[in-house]
């Protein structure tokens, strides 16, 4: 159980990174404001350093990690450029659409670690940092909106 747990905790926070680190990665080419595009990078940086942690540990209970649902992908895909295509200020609609996916990672994340109890503590704190980074990128984007 310990081992499920583990892993399943690993693939959930693997698949979450990906999302964010694609999610920025599509919205960095849009942004216009020196500061804004700064602590999106940031983010990203911290996000791609928790992934070669989640990575390594997946490695280790040899599991291939798993990636976003085609489906949150399309759905956020289409959010993102039709939202910025209708809004004439990119960076807010930016930091509005960056403010969303990190809510909902956080409470995805929050609800995986509710369900997934008996995984490690190592791979739980993995977890807590995760939704640490989105909560700071949050905080970072609010002067944007």
């Amino acid at each position: 159980m310990i081992e499920e747990d583990t892993v399943k905790l690993l693939r959930e926070c693997n698949s979450g990174i990906k999302m964010g680190v694609e999610s920025i990665d599509e919205m960095l080419p849009k942004v216009k404001d020196s500061g804004l595009r700064s602590a999106l990078e940031e983010s990203r940086q911290a996000h791609g350093k928790l992934g070669d942690r989640t990575h390594s540990l997946l490695n280790e209970y040899h599991d291939e990690g798993k990636d976003p649902s085609p489906m949150a992908k399309g759905m956020s895909w289409m959010k993102t450029n039709m939202k910025l295509l209708v809004e004439e200020d990119s960076d807010k609609a930016v930091a509005d659409l960056i403010t969303d996916g990190c809510n909902m990672g956080m409470k995805s994340l929050n609800r995986y670690l509710n369900q997934y109890q008996a995984a490690e503590e190592q791979v739980k704190d993995i977890a807590k940092d995760l939704v640490g980074l989105e909560q700071d990128l949050v905080k970072d984007v609010r002067p944007f909106l």
